[in-house]
Parts: C-alpha cells; structure tokens; sequence
C-alpha cells in the first residue's frame, strides 16, 4: 500500500472515530461514557481509605484511577494483602483488566475491564479480611457482568469486623430484590465455616445478570413482625450456642413473642481451622424491611495486621454476646429506616446505578461510611442526592435520579 493510500484511510479512521459519529461507541459495555482508546484520562485520588468502593465504583463507571500515597507513612506501608485479594478477584471476573502496584504497594493504577463473570470461579480471600468484604462489589458488578456469576469463595466466614455470611443471605440479598434483581439465581451457600484467625471457611456464591435496576420509592419501614437469627460454633462446645440464644430471647421476649433463632454447629471439616462462635440477628417488618446485627468471637489475627489490633484478645461470654446482639438489633430498629446503618451505603449505591429516574429512600442517622458513599458516587457517577431530615422521626429522606446504568455486556439469547 501506497504512502498516500495509508494517509487516506487514517484520515477516513479518524472520521469514523469522531466524537459525533462516536457517541455509541463511546459508551462502555457497562452503559456508562469512558476515556477513548488509547487516551486514558485517570483520576488521581490519593490515600488508601474507602479502597474497595473506589475500584467498584471506577469499574461500574469505567473510569480508569490512579491511587497515591497509600500508607506512604505507616510502619508497613502499601496495600494490604486483603487488598491485593481483592484486585486479583477484580482481574478473575473481568476482561482486559489493567492493574499496576509499584515496588512498596504506595501506588496503584487500576484501569477497569470489562465485567464477564462466568461459572465455576474460585477464589481464595485470605484470612486478613472475612469474605464479607469482598461479597458487596462482586453481588453489584455480578449484576451487571456478560454472563451470571457462579464463585467459590475461601476464607473466613464470620468475624466481628465485616457482616457475616448469614448476614448478606439475610439481609443485603433482599435489599437486592427491592431493585428489580430476581430471586432466581440469587443465592448463598454456605459450604464450611471459617473464624479467625486461621479461616477455612467457603460459600458459593451466585449472581443473575440484569438489563437495569429498578427505580424505588422505599420510604415505608414499617413495623417489627418477627425476629429471626442464627448462631454458630466451631471447634467448642455446642452449648455456647443455646447460651447466646436464651440470652438473646431475654432481651426480645420484653416485646415481641415471635422469635426464633436457628442452630448451626459444625464439625470436622465444615468447621475450618479456628475455634469460635457466633451470632446474626434480623427482625422482619410489616413493609418488607429486614435489619440486622451480628457479630462473631474468636482468637485475634497476627500482630502483623496492624489494622486489627482492636480485635479482642479475650474470647467473650456466650452469654454476653447474645445479649450484646440482641440490644445492637434493638439500636438499629430504633433509629428507624428502610435498612440498617451496615447496609446505607449500598442502598444509596443501588439507587444511583437505576434508571433516569427518581428513587427515593429512607433511613436512620447517616453512618459515616454512608456519607463517603454519597461523596464518591457524586465523583464518579455524577449523581447527587437530595438529602432531607425529618425532625419528628429522627430519620433522614434521600432523593436521586439515577445514572441510567444498562447492561450493554448481556449477552443476546
């Protein structure tokens, strides 16, 4: 080919590729506008606080980003290894996925891929942080993946850290279904429990992919019907978990007679590594909401995680942790709201990824997590909400419309 046939046809490339002719194909395959091949536009954001929101969020919106200064002054600094799982999981489920660490872990360039999911994925999570961490952006990018996901995934069941495995069954999957996700193919197992510090746990997980979310007008918590939980024990005695139970019904049965919680004792195997127990509360409304609490106890991690050192050294009485849970579930319930503060920041996510459309939600004291939410949805998905107290029940009404995420990946039957 001649010199000046090469010119014409780039110059003919270019056309084609003009921002006019280019809208649609501007769009990622997750619906939302990205930076033109080969010119990467990152955002620079610095600090390694709220991690895990940002690379889900950067990966809904296809926004590549770029993450200085990450524990640059702490005594060992870099990424954590539960955050290092969490971008090797990031790279499992999508496609053409670019992650970069430099030689300390102080700086990271992450340019999102396309979300492909797929069946029969397996990962393991570690033990530094529960598999709770990584179950809210796999569930939210699951959703919007080329195919439904089905994963494996190892570690730790249940800590006093992040929400439990009974929890997110509980509670975060019918929090999903208020948005239009189907119940088929939505599901937890829980294979094998897993405590710290040693882990050992696994649950399968999986997901349904959907065209859009549903808008919501959610405002209506309701009244408490009836209280449901579940308690756990590895590697010690059964007894621990009746002892929690009975403490807990003394709390409950001051007020309401229907309650009713669940035994789950493992052995052998389906026990993990570590000794521990625990407990997930959840009480029912008349309108639909469910509100948990929970919490587990076991021996505290390495001395090398430096950001657990909080955790209990000593192990709790079973005693006091049912009646601890129980008056944390009675906390929440009285702050009022569609969902616990545990779950405000997802909903809020939930809201903003729906159609052009206005949703309108209800909750109790703003957590501050949920606040960091709001500040990061706003950068990256350009999406603000109206946010309203209500003096006379203490509870907060927040308004949005939404970005009008689709599926574009799905796959056509």
């Amino acid at each position: 080919m001649s010199i000046k046939s090469e010119k014409i046809l780039g110059r003919k490339r270019r056309r084609e590729l003009s921002p006019r002719r280019s809208s649609k194909l501007l769009k990622t395959r997750n619906g939302i506008s990205g930076s033109r091949m080969g010119k990467f536009s990152y955002m620079r954001l610095k600090g390694s606080q709220n991690l895990r929101l940002r690379l889900l969020l950067s990966t809904l919106s296809s926004t590549p980003i770029l993450i200085d200064d990450i524990r640059a002054d702490a005594t060992w600094p870099g990424l954590r290894p539960h955050e290092v799982s969490l971008l090797r999981l990031l790279e499992k489920v999508s496609d053409d996925c670019v992650v970069e660490i430099n030689e300390t872990g102080t700086k990271l360039k992450y340019k999102p891929g396309i979300v492909m999911s797929g069946r029969h994925l397996v990962h393991d999570c570690g033990t530094s942080r529960s598999i709770g961490y990584f179950l809210e952006p796999l569930v939210v990018l699951g959703l919007f993946g080329k195919k439904p996901l089905s994963i494996r995934l190892k570690g730790i069941t249940n800590d006093s850290k992040d929400p439990s495995v009974d929890t997110f069954r509980s509670t975060t999957l019918p929090i999903l279904k208020q948005f239009g996700v189907p119940s088929e193919g939505l599901d937890l197992k829980i294979e094998s429990r897993g405590v710290p510090p040693h882990g050992g746990g696994q649950v399968m997980l999986s997901v349904p992919i959907v065209d859009s979310l549903k808008a919501i007008t959610w405002i209506d918590e309701g009244m408490v019907k009836r209280i449901r939980g579940i308690t756990f024990s590895t590697r010690v005695s059964a007894q621990f978990e009746n002892t929690m139970i009975h403490a807990a019904r003394g709390i409950f049965n001051r007020s309401l007679p229907d309650v009713h919680i669940f035994t789950d004792h493992k052995a052998g195997e389906q026990a993990g590594k570590s000794p521990g127990y625990g407990i997930s509360l959840y009480a029912e409304t008349t309108s639909g909401c469910v509100i948990s609490a929970d919490t587990a106890v076991s021996y505290a991690r390495g001395e090398d995680e430096g950001e657990l050192e909080d955790e209990k050294k000593e192990l709790s009485p079973p005693g006091d942790v049912g009646e601890e849970i129980a008056s944390a579930l009675l906390d929440e319930i009285e702050q009022g709201g569609v969902v616990d503060s545990t779950h405000q920041g997802l909903l809020f996510l939930l809201c903003a990824l729906c159609p052009q459309d206005v949703s309108k939600v209800c909750v109790g004291k703003l957590a501050p997590y949920a606040i960091e939410v709001l500040r990061h949805i706003r950068d990256f998905l350009g999406v603000k909400f109206v946010i309203k107290p209500d003096p006379s029940t203490e509870t907060v009404i927040l308004k949005c419309v939404g970005c009008g995420l689709k599926n574009l990946s799905r796959k056509v039957s």
